[in-house]
């Protein structure tokens, strides 16, 4: 048998044996799965692929992306843009510079590679969260917000991180303005017109066929396309697949009097992309698990790894807390029980490793930023994963079993 083939029928079968006995003992999944393959891991079992880069770009986060963007309203979007645009926007920003300042004033690193954590670290990851909001029975605007949020932090977060990676491989040299403001342009714009042309096309293509099985193919040339096409531009992957889903989700999904999908085909096509993100999220938490068993944090020490974990949730808490306490006296308010779990919900995950990996070996620290960064997302998935039902029930967010 093929080494890889053999290696997906692998993973696949742990993950559900997880996946059942999570259910049982009401683990939440996510974490079951990297504590899981971080043991598998430690026993010698040569069971999984390593997480690189092109296999969380190209397999993992398109699914993902979508998934998320194709059930989200625009309308209930825009009903709470302003705050949303204020954390994931001017709050992106915000907690990279945090952290790139802790980085460089506790642990001496250069300005260009802490620039860099701070970045690809700033994007937040709700997976778990959400996958636990589901189990739990969790609806309404708390779960919007973290949802909506995560992914207008994730395009922002890696477009922040182009921009910086940039600014290290230029030796710490800023660009110009115009030169800074061309990329930024270029890289947003240039991933959502790609979106959006690849929604818009094919909606216009499932005009054609009442198919089900072939509105589902067309959404998922949508979810791919749009990411391998935007990266290929050297644009951003994460805006056009994000856009593509919000243009095919509002348009075609979940508009039930002008939709262009067949009734069947949106009730096919959102079990088929809830079964893809499934399986992305089997995938990517047991192998995280997996490489977080074997990656060397010996050569960062406990007290830096200590340090850099704080400094994250610091520089969240900082983010959070006074750009939400803006809006307490407007109707975007949001109480402060929703910003414990937006602070304490912001989990990293899959798209910070993903650009962890993408590294070039000649940045400085590279080493140590990987290795950080696979700590940082264990600590969140597995401490700040476990305890969220513990504040989820302390703050009356979950309802009451009967």
């Amino acid at each position: 048998m093929d080494e890889s083939l053999r290696q997906a029928v692998a993973v696949l079968a742990v993950a559900m044996i997880v996946a059942i006995a999570a259910r049982q003992i009401r683990l939440p999944y996510t974490v079951g799965l990297v504590i899981v393959g971080a043991v598998v891991a430690l026993s010698g079992v040569g069971f999984a692929p390593h997480l690189t880069h092109d296999l969380i770009f190209n397999l993992i986060l398109p699914p993902l992306l979508f998934e998320a963007a194709l059930t989200l309203s625009w309308r209930e979007l825009m009903r709470d843009s302003l705050p949303l645009l204020a954390l994931a926007g001017f709050g992106t920003v915000l907690s990279a510079a945090v952290v790139a300042t802790s980085m460089t004033a506790l642990l001496g690193w250069p300005l260009s590679s802490a620039m860099v954590f701070g970045a690809l670290i700033a994007a937040t990851d709700p997976v778990a969260i959400i996958a636990m909001f589901k189990d739990n029975g969790v609806r309404g605007r708390m779960r919007l917000l973290v949802e909506s949020e995560s992914l207008l932090n994730d395009g922002a977060a890696a477009v922040l991180f182009v921009m910086a990676l940039v600014f290290a491989q230029n030796g710490g040299v800023d660009q110009s303005a115009v030169a800074t403001a061309a990329t930024l342009v270029k890289v947003v714009f240039g991933g959502v017109v790609i979106g959006a042309l690849f929604g818009g096309g094919a909606i216009l293509a499932s005009l054609r066929t009442s198919e089900h099985v072939i509105e589902a193919a067309l959404t998922t040339i949508a979810a791919f396309g749009s990411f391998l096409v935007a990266e290929y531009f050297h644009v951003s992957g994460v805006l056009a697949t994000v856009t593509a889903g919000l243009v095919m989700g509002n348009l075609g999904i979940l508009s039930e009097q002008a939709g262009f999908i067949s009734l069947k085909g949106r009730e096919f096509v959102l079990s088929f992309w809830d079964f893809a993100a499934f399986l992305a999220n089997s995938v990517v938490f047991l192998l995280i698990g997996a490489d977080v068993a074997t990656i060397p944090f010996s050569v960062v020490g406990a007290a830096s790894l200590a340090l850099a974990v704080a400094s994250v949730l610091s520089a969240r808490a900082i983010t959070v807390y006074p750009l939400s306490s803006l809006f307490l006296a407007s109707r975007w308010k949001i109480s402060w029980r929703e910003q414990h779990v937006l602070w304490w919900g912001g989990l990293r995950g899959a798209l910070a490793l993903a650009l962890a990996l993408s590294l070039p070996a000649d940045l400085p620290q590279r080493d140590e930023i990987v290795a950080i960064t696979f700590a940082v997302v264990a600590f969140s998935i597995v401490v700040q994963g476990l305890t969220m039902p513990l504040l989820l029930g302390a703050l009356g967010f979950l309802p009451r079993r009967s």
